[in-house]
Parts: structure tokens; C-alpha cells; sequence
């Protein structure tokens, strides 16, 4: 490969000249060590996320009679997944961090080491986690090629991955000064959790549970109000078939990403309507738009009868409304699906407008501070991203970061 100049745009003043460029086969050594009888960890990927036991992923080992097979890895190894995301089409790299030691299925992964005597594991886990090697692999990768849920394609092509490649220190000193911003979009993102922990505490203290007609917690005011009136949800809402609607992340407004109750039985979200006439209301979507996922965001720009807009009904406040059915369960037909019907005849407890406001305030001022920590994470990405676009030099196309 002809290059010139190869020279970040940001670098350290202690650092010059051209970097080296290098085929990842040059610096990388193919693992064939197999499990056997041998007990070792039994690991999983998620992309983005890492290496990370089969027990966390899947509550179990599923390794079976293949297990002999496994490939076996040691710390700061890297195992290359073969399977397309979304995030990663053409397969996603990890690098063993956690572990000194860990088996993986060869069905679906091809590992590696590197020589780290010259070269920076996490120097290169940057560049893996933000898809460089895809944007060389989708050369060779045709669309759709799978085989037995792996991408279909002659692995000889990942090695000859071109890596521009500074020496030993300067790789040392731009890996550590990337940990050290992960290590804080880490501290960040525990508290995003922490704030979503606390609100969904909240809901359980502020809104009835099991047979009491009253919260654990009331505000002062509400204290001698007695017992929330029972109601049917047909009673305080009604809904409407939206026609055309995006159902989105409404973070500006502090509402956050759509989210499925505990049970995974639909999902609540709030919709952008593009005439506005829908702009910020509660949607509740059935039927087969449930999934699994932890967070989901939808698109829709068709008619969807399993879309509902949710109006109030009387003098009710949607937003109080729109935070106790969190809290409630559904149950589906014998084809997993959700209709309104089951939403139409639940009972609920409610109390007068005054304390549904009060509620609906509190929680929004909660949701003010989750939006905040949002966005300061998704701050410190970007900032992530700026320095790994100045760090690291682009080849030809293959390391742009954009």
C-alpha cells in the first residue's frame, strides 16, 4: 500500500515523524488452542459492549458437546465475532479485558494475539471499537453472505487489516489518554443508571402497590385527602389511530427513550407527529412491535393499528397517567400479542387532579435530571469521537472516523 505522510492530526509534543503501516498479520498471531477437557470461563460477545460470560448473556453455559472446540484466549487477546449488527455489519472485534483466561466458540469467532513486547492492546481496541476493520472488511464481505449465522468470507482478508501503527510509547500514551475518558464515560453512565434506578423507586413509592389504596409516599399536602378513587383506564383515557407519526426519542423535552414495562408487555413511548397535532402525547404500541430489547426507538411512517395515541379523558392528567401505567402488568393472547382491549378494562387507582399534577411535576423534574445526565454523556462521546478523528490517522478511507 502506497501512503504518505502519515501523520495524525493531533499528537502529543513529545512525538514526530511518520507512523509505520502495517498489516495486522505482521503484528498478529491466529489462536488455535482448543478447550478440550480443560474448564475454563465460558465467554459471549455483545457488540459494543465486550466479551462477557455466557452466564451473564444467556443465564446459562451453552456450550454443550462443542465445548472441546472452544478457542482459548488470555488477557489483552482479541476474539473477532463473526455475526453482522447493526452497529458493526461486518462483524465486531473485543478485546479479553476482564479475564486472564477464557474459552469462546470457534463456530462464530476467529481470535488472535498480538506481540505486545512492540505493540499497545488497547492502543488497537480503540481503533476495533470504532468499526476501522469494518470499513476494510465490507470490501470482501458481500451483502447478505452468511453461513450459519456468521459472515461469509475468507478471514485471510482481516489480517490483511492495514494499521498505521506510531512506536510503543506514543501507542502507550493515546491508549491511556482514551482510557482515562472511557473511565469517565463509565463514572457518567453508572449515574445515568443511578438516576434511573431512583425514578423507577420513585414510581414505586408515590403510586399505591399490592392492596393499599394509598402511596407510601404522599406529599404533605395530600396527607389527609384519603384513599385514590378506582377507576377503569377507559374511564380516564381514551385513544385515537394516529395516521402519520414518528414514535421517537424525545430527549429535549425530557422524556427519554420508549421503554417496556418489567414484563416486557408493550412498550410506552411518545410521538413527534410531523404536523404537530400529535406533537409530545403518550403513544402505547402492541402487537408485534414488542421485543426484547431494554431500550427501543421507533420509526413508523405508515398506519399501524397496533399504534394508539392516548388522550385524557375529563379532568386527568396524561402525564401521571403515562407513569403509573408503567407500573402495570398485561397480559397477551396466545399469540404474544397486546391489544387495547386489555388496556381499555384495567383497574387503576387515581387521586384528584391537584395530586396527579403534583406527581406528574415531581417526576418531570427527575426526568429534567436524567435528560441532563444524557446529554452529558452523549457531550463526552463527541468529544471522543473528536479526539479519536485527531489521534488517529486516516489510510486511504480505511481509518476515517466519521
Amino acid at each position: 500500500m502506497k501512503t504518505s505522510n502519515i501523520v495524525p492530526k493531533l499528537r502529543f509534543p513529545e512525538f514526530s515523524g511518520e507512523w509505520e503501516i502495517k498489516e495486522l498479520g505482521e503484528i498478529a498471531v491466529e489462536i488455535t488452542k482448543r478447550a478440550k477437557d480443560k474448564k475454563y470461563l465460558l465467554l459471549s460477545v455483545t457488540a459494543g459492549q465486550g466479551l462477557i460470560p455466557q452466564v451473564e448473556k444467556f443465564g446459562k453455559e451453552i456450550a454443550g458437546n462443542s465445548y472441546k472446540n472452544y478457542f482459548v484466549i488470555n488477557k489483552f487477546d482479541f476474539a473477532y465475532n463473526k455475526s453482522s449488527t447493526k452497529q458493526y455489519p461486518q462483524g465486531y472485534i473485543a478485546m479479553l479485558k476482564d479475564y486472564d483466561e477464557a474459552a469462546l466458540p470457534n463456530s462464530i469467532f476467529v481470535c488472535f494475539s498480538i506481540d505486545k513486547d512492540y505493540f499497545v492492546p488497547q492502543f488497537l481496541d480503540q481503533l476495533f471499537q470504532i468499526n476501522y476493520h469494518g470499513k476494510w472488511l465490507k470490501k470482501f464481505i458481500e451483502v447478505g453472505a452468511r453461513a450459519h449465522g456468521a459472515l461469509s468470507f475468507d478471514t485471510r482478508h482481516l489480517f490483511e487489516l492495514p494499521l498505521a501503527l506510531p512506536n510503543y510509547a506514543e501507542q502507550q500514551k493515546i491508549a491511556d489518554c482514551l482510557a482515562s475518558l472511557d473511565e469517565l464515560l463509565d463514572l457518567e453512565e453508572k449515574k445515568l443508571s443511578a438516576l434511573q434506578k431512583y425514578k423507577k423507586g420513585l414510581l414505586q413509592k408515590l403510586f399505591p402497590q399490592g392492596e393499599s389504596r394509598v402511596p407510601e409516599w404522599r406529599f404533605p399536602e395530600f396527607q389527609n385527602r384519603g384513599e385514590w378513587e378506582e377507576k377503569m383506564i377507559k374511564d380516564v383515557l381514551c385513544y385515537e389511530q394516529p395516521t402519520n407519526y414518528i414514535v421517537e426519542e424525545m430527549h429535549s423535552q425530557g422524556i427519554g427513550t420508549p421503554v417496556l414495562t418489567a414484563n416486557k408487555s408493550f412498550i410506552l413511548g411518545y410521538t413527534n407527529e410531523k404536523n404537530n397535532i400529535y406533537n409530545n402525547v403518550p403513544v402505547i404500541i402492541f402487537d408485534d412491535f414488542t421485543t426484547d430489547k431494554k431500550y427501543v426507538i421507533f420509526s413508523f411512517k405508515v398506519k399501524s393499528s397496533a399504534i394508539k395515541i392516548l388522550k385524557s379523558i375529563g379532568n386527568n392528567n396524561l402525564k401521571f397517567i403515562f407513569e403509573l401505567l408503567q407500573l402495570k402488568n398485561f397480559s397477551a393472547d396466545e399469540h404474544k400479542r397486546y391489544y387495547i382491549s386489555v388496556y381499555q378494562f384495567l383497574k387503576i387507582l387515581i387521586p384528584n387532579l391537584q395530586e396527579q399534577q403534583k406527581i406528574a411535576d415531581f417526576l418531570s423534574g427527575v426526568d429534567e435530571l436524567i435528560e441532563k445526565q444524557r446529554q452529558k454523556i452523549e457531550q463526552l462521546k463527541q468529544h471522543k469521537k473528536g479526539l479519536l478523528q485527531g489521534l488517529f490517522p486516516n489510510i486511504n478511507g480505511v481509518g476515517d472516523v466519521n
